[in-house]
């Protein structure tokens, strides 16, 4: 009867593959929030919002502390679109706790529960209050005592008359807990009305108290006593996660006490954590698991101190860490669920179907968040609810089961058409028909059913399998699939194959770096298979794409797959594995390949023993890369070498079996680092690795000072220069110079010490010294060690003195608009001291300073120079004076000399040319020069080949020019006016062409038509004068 009833249900229910899978049951998509509402609000309407999707559409009810609501029996509610709307809402009949109900034909969920409350604010009852008199310097409460309310409200005071309102501050305090005034010391200021005010967070009303009379006492002032804590947090102040914690410490005392926070298991107070009201408040914002704690608010002043505690507990509500998923199950299958949620304290579980309590019994098994039901029916299926609470909280999470009942179906998991196996092998034949509850299987080969042995085997998933396989296997393969709703069957063919052999396997080989060779791979195979080769190295499949500078596939048959491997290197030593593959079967073979090569770097280079010139050096071989070691190199580098340098060892040659080696030549105090080469008969290996840094002993210097010579410097001094010793000669610290010089042709040597290792340069100064005056010289080294040798001598001349006098008659004229003239006579002999090596010339223009003039020197006895790049038509001065290496002599009296005027701005225009019986005529217009401008004296015609970049050069009077130049060429042709300025603007460049016929005629008016017009030596030119200036 029982699966009578489940196949009836069947009937109704079960939701076949086939159909609409959009079909679901109800999801929230938005639940109600809880809140509180504002009893004068203007709106009078209360609105809590759910929505639902699911197919079919879901149906909506509502809630109200665990029952459901009769949208009928009230008018006041309403149902829009799933939302509950409550008109005109009753603070007595509507406060509580609702819940959306969802409900559609594959079950109803819940959603979380929504607390509604109401906020309001009523009116104080009393209108007066009595008269509080107190000592001046006694602590003082005014109680507030706020009107029946709901919602959070916030407290302050006015004093007197609004808007003044009372300032917090270390003798005041307003607790936003009680709504109290404290004065912790009163002051004679104090004195006055004071009416608590009262505002509600949600409402925003506001009402005031009676105003309360606060006098002083005249029988005597109050004496100094010690803190009374007035306000202070409860001993136990449950604080959510997140949330902001405050904690409220007032004391009164006199005098007025100070207070302040600290935590009693030692820790430091949060840095998050905020002081307000002179340390009155404590506040903690974001508040986490390790702010709990027990806390302290000690009050202190002069007469002693007093202390507050409190234990801040943390509590979460219940947050999911793992939610129920949506789940299909067959009939007779198991179905097992978990949830689980975070909190504090541990949240509990319980579950709901469709919206009602789910309790053990019998299939059905809970377990804290655990859901288990085993042999599923269709009765089971509905909409389950996962439900996580603590005392702070409350959490859903929703799933659908749904049961499937199904024939066996094939539509989408047909048999494979065509298996292929080859002879000997392994084969399975897959059977996935679609089923609920699982079928059971048969087999027929053709139209017989086929029967179990040691070969075949129906597995227990409904697929056969066969093993060493026969040709006498190939066939027409069918499995039956039978459960209590149906039978389907599916049919699919197997086809034998002949296997697959390697009939040339790949070789082990000994090969040397560099050369290159093919690894063979051939089978024999069935040919109405598609057949695939791969290979191997070491383990990783050789990619030709990448590797193909190496590796390469060679062959060309489809039964070949050898491996030709070029220019052979060290790392292609190992292990190649040729892998054939076939869609029936696949094998492989392997060979090893031994690269010979030149040795690997040797090892643990060390420096044993070092002096001034020697190291003694070991280490130990690397690999022989398959060839014996047949020598070694040692090498060395220091800060101040080029890279690695082969030096000289003992023994002068080193054989692959020796190990140690005494490297000399050193220099004396150089660090060096040495590595070691070694080689063999194929050839040279990677060098070791730098050993490390060592400095060779210290010795005499040998190496003396290079180039010593000088000269020049100031009056009265003797300049002596050298090229410095470089540090890798130094031989060691403290290194420096000693110079000496004499007098020529004296005895005695003067010295001097320059402690300097970088100085080049010493310079002798005496009053008495004659100048260019003539000493020996000769530099000398020394170090730690001692005194090394001098260079040789040299002889090096005193500082001369400048030249005493002026040159003379200096004379300048104009040369052009930017070029000036200038001569002048030297000294007379007899008349100036001091050597003189050449002359300055400065010059600078009227409206300029002397001292920013521009200079031109001369060397030797050179008596004239030119300045150029001068501005024209402008007023210079110029003088002359004598130098040598001492200084600059006095100065000429200046000369004066005006430029000419600037050269013609205008280019000459309007420029043609025509060609008759192998020659050019040139004509332009005549220049005309503005006023500020030099005349026009006659004109440069510049002529080029295209081919070549300097041009030949005439000069004319007149306004045009015939020249005999070949027809073979093209030219360039520029025209410039000549003035005493100089040189004028020139014209647009001329291109004429090669000339194909004995006339032609252009013009040069565009830029477009440039080239290049070269004279050659046989050119010959002749100038009529067309018009004249």
């Amino acid at each position: 009867m029982r699966l009578l009833r489940e196949l009836l249900l069947l009937q109704s229910f079960m939701v076949c593959l086939a159909d609409d899978n959009t079909l679901h049951g109800p999801v929230f998509l938005q639940e109600p929030n809880s809140m509180i509402f504002p009893l004068d609000s203007e709106e009078k309407k209360v609105k809590l919002s759910c929505e639902v999707k699911g197919n079919p559409r879901p149906t909506i009810g509502w809630k109200l502390n665990g029952t459901s609501i009769d949208i009928g029996m009230d008018y006041r509610y309403s149902v829009v679109e799933g939302n509950l709307l409550i008109n005109n809402p009753n603070k007595t009949q509507d406060t509580g706790t609702y819940q959306c109900v969802a409900t559609n034909p594959f079950g109803t969920i819940v959603s979380r529960e929504a607390k509604l409350q109401f906020a309001y604010l009523e009116n104080f009852k009393t209108r007066t209050r009595s008269t509080v008199s107190v000592r001046q310097g006694q602590g003082m409460v005014l109680l507030c005592g706020p009107p029946p309310h709901s919602g959070e409200l916030t407290y302050a005071w006015i004093f007197n008359e609004y808007p003044t309102f009372v300032h917090q501050d270390n003798r005041r305090f307003v607790s936003q807990e009680t709504g109290n005034l404290y004065i912790a010391k009163v002051e004679a200021s104090d004195v006055g009305n004071y009416t608590c005010v009262v505002t509600n967070t949600v409402t925003n009303s506001r009402v005031l108290g009676p105003p309360t009379p606060l006098i002083l006492r005249n029988d005597g002032v109050m004496g100094e006593y010690e803190p009374k804590i007035e306000v202070q947090f409860p001993e136990t102040v449950p604080s959510a996660k997140g949330t902001t914690v405050k904690l409220e410490c007032f004391a009164l005392g006199n005098p007025v006490p100070t207070i302040s926070w600290r935590r009693a298991d030692g820790k430091q107070i949060p840095r998050k954590a905020r002081r307000h009201r002179s340390s009155g408040l404590l506040e903690i914002p974001n508040f986490q698991q390790e702010d709990a704690g027990l806390y302290e608010c000690v009050a202190e002043n002069v007469r002693g101190k007093n202390v507050a505690r409190g234990q801040l507990t943390f509590y979460a509500q219940p947050s999911w860490i793992q939610k129920i998923n949506d789940a299909h199950a067959a009939i007779e299958e198991s179905v097992v669920w978990e949830c689980r949620a975070n909190g504090r304290p541990k949240p509990s579980y319980r579950w709901l179907k469709d919206g009602e309590p789910l309790l053990p019994q019998g299939r059905v098994q809970l377990e804290q968040g655990s859901l288990t039901i085993t042999n599923v029916s269709l009765l089971d299926a509905g909409m389950y609810q996962c439900v996580a609470e603590n005392r702070y909280g409350i959490i859903f999470a929703s799933a659908e089961l749904s049961v499937i009942a199904v024939s066996p179906d094939f539509s989408k998991t047909l048999l494979k058409k065509l298996t292929l196996v080859k002879v000997g092998g392994e084969v399975i034949i897959e059977c996935k028909p679609k089923a609920s509850p699982k079928p059971t299987y048969s087999w027929k080969k053709g139209r017989e059913i086929l029967k179990e042995n040691d070969r075949i085997t129906v597995l227990d998933d409904g697929s056969l399998r066969i093993v060493n396989v026969t040709k006498s296997d190939a066939g027409s393969y069918t499995c039956v699939a039978t459960n209590h709703f149906g039978t389907a069957s599916s049919t699919g063919s197997l086809v034998v194959k002949d296997p697959t052999r390697v009939m040339v396997s790949p070789f082990s080989m000994d090969v040397t770096v560099g050369e290159s060779i093919v690894l063979p791979c051939q089978v024999s195979h069935d040919h109405s298979l598609d057949i695939m080769f791969s290979w191997s190295f070491n383990g990783h499949l050789i990619d030709f794409e990448k590797d193909g500078d190496h590796f390469e596939r060679v062959g060309g048959q489809d039964s070949a797959g050898d491996l030709m491997i070029r220019s052979i290197q060290l790392k292609h030593a190992g292990k190649y594995v040729c892998m054939v593959q076939t869609s029936v079967d696949k094998l492989s073979a392997a060979a090893d390949l031994i690269v010979r090569g030149p040795p690997g770097p040797p090892e643990a280079v060390t420096i044993d023993e070092v002096t001034d010139t020697t190291a003694q050096l070991s280490w130990r071989p690397g690999a022989d890369n398959h060839s014996p070691i047949t020598m070694y190199v040692v090498q060395a580098r220091t800060p101040f070498s080029v890279g690695w340098q082969a030096v000289s060892t003992v023994p002068e040659i080193i054989d692959g079996r020796t190990f140690t080696a005494t490297v000399v030549g050193l220099n004396p105090w150089v660090e060096y680092e040495f590595r070691v080469v070694a080689a063999n008969l194929i050839g040279i290996g990677e060098p070791s690795r730098p050993s490390e840094k060592r400095r060779t002993e210290e010795a005499l210097p040998e190496v003396t000072p290079a180039n010593v010579s000088g000269g020049g410097g100031s009056k009265s001094e003797l300049v002596i220069t050298w090229e410095t010793v470089p540090e890798e000669l130094q031989n060691g610290g403290g290194f420096g110079y000693v110079v000496a010089f004499r007098p020529f042709g004296t005895i005695s040597w003067m010295q001097t010490v320059v402690a300097s290792p970088d100085a080049a340069r010493y310079v002798f100064r005496n009053e008495t010294l004659p100048p260019f005056s003539p000493y020996e010289v000769k530099v000398g080294v020394y170090n730690n060690k001692g005194e090394g040798s001098f260079s040789p001598v040299t002889v090096v001349y005193s500082a001369e003195e400048e030249p005493t006098r002026p040159p003379t008659t200096v004379l300048a004229r104009s040369l052009s608009a930017s070029d000036v003239e200038v001569s002048w006579a030297p000294p007379w002999e007899n008349q100036h001291k001091g050597r003189i090596q050449g002359y300055e010339v400065r010059c600078w223009r009227h409206d300029e300073k002397e001292e920013n003039a521009k200079r031109i020197r001369t060397v030797g006895n050179q008596t004239s120079t030119k300045v150029s790049n001068l501005r024209g038509n402008a007023l210079y001065h110029l003088a002359v004076r004598a130098y040598n290496t001492a200084g600059t002599g006095p100065s000429s009296a200046a000369v004066n000399v005006t430029t000419k005027k600037p050269p013609p701005s205008q280019p000459p225009g309007n420029i043609m040319w025509n060609s008759s019986d192998s020659k050019i005529i040139l004509n332009w217009d005549q220049v005309k020069a503005l006023d500020n401008e030099s005349e026009v004296r006659g004109y440069k015609v510049l002529y080029r080949w295209n081919r070549q970049s300097s041009a030949s050069v005439i000069e004319t009077n007149k306004t045009s020019v015939e020249l005999s130049l070949p027809f073979d060429e093209d030219y360039i042709i520029e025209i410039k006016p000549i003035s005493d300025g100089g040189d004028g603007s020139s014209s647009e460049q001329i291109r004429i062409p090669k000339i194909s016929n004995a006339y032609a005629r252009g013009s040069g008016s565009s830029t477009s038509n440039a080239c290049t017009l070269s004279a050659i030596s046989t050119i010959m030119i002749s100038l009529t004068a067309r018009s004249s200036l």
